[in-house]
């Protein structure tokens, strides 16, 4: 084996990556406070081509020097928009047919290994706040809500490591479905 070089990974262009074809999943980042959390959710949206990504409340916007250190780039490429209050990002996607999905440890919800995607169907995936996860009021504006297993003593996961599960996870049941 031999490490692959920079010029040999064939990465997209940002303009190869905006003309793509993209999953149909947008992510809705509910009041997230670290500037590297939201960078990084940036970075891996990218990397799994997803629509965009909805910054809501105090969820700081781009161009910003410490959302950039995490994102390396990937606000050029991910198309955002920034809305002030969470409920009206959901409202809009709502309108859009999009099945809202929060992820939180919920009654009622459904182990990420257990959900299945439907065909054809767009989600918008809502993260929260670090410490206090998603607004009760979105979770009851969600059409699912979604809990990755967790065996150990802690009870949750940084919000771009949840990220980067949920996304792989999606991305593995629906880019099947689009080929």
């Amino acid at each position: 084996m031999r490490k692959l070089k920079n010029e040999e990974l064939n990465r997209k262009t940002v303009e190869e990556f905006k003309d793509a074809g993209k999953l149909p999943l947008v992510i809705v980042l509910d009041n997230i406070r670290s500037l590297n959390n939201i960078g990084s959710v940036f970075r891996t949206g990218d990397a799994f081509l997803i629509r965009g990504i909805m910054l809501c409340g105090i969820t700081a916007t781009p161009p910003h020097k410490e959302i950039h250190k995490t994102a390396l780039g990937a606000t050029d490429s991910v198309y955002w928009e920034y809305h002030e209050n969470t409920m009206q990002a959901i409202e809009k996607l709502k309108a859009r047919d999009y099945k809202i999905v929060s992820i939180e440890q919920a009654t009622g919800s459904v182990m990420l290994n257990k959900f299945e995607c439907q065909p054809r169907a767009k989600y918008a995936l809502v993260f929260g706040n670090e410490v206090k996860g998603v607004r009760q009021e979105v979770v009851d504006a969600s059409d699912f809500c979604i809990e990755i297993p967790q065996f150990g003593t802690k009870h949750s996961f940084n919000i771009a490591v949840s990220a980067g599960i949920v996304l792989w996870d999606f991305f593995n049941k629906i880019q099947p479905v689009l080929k």
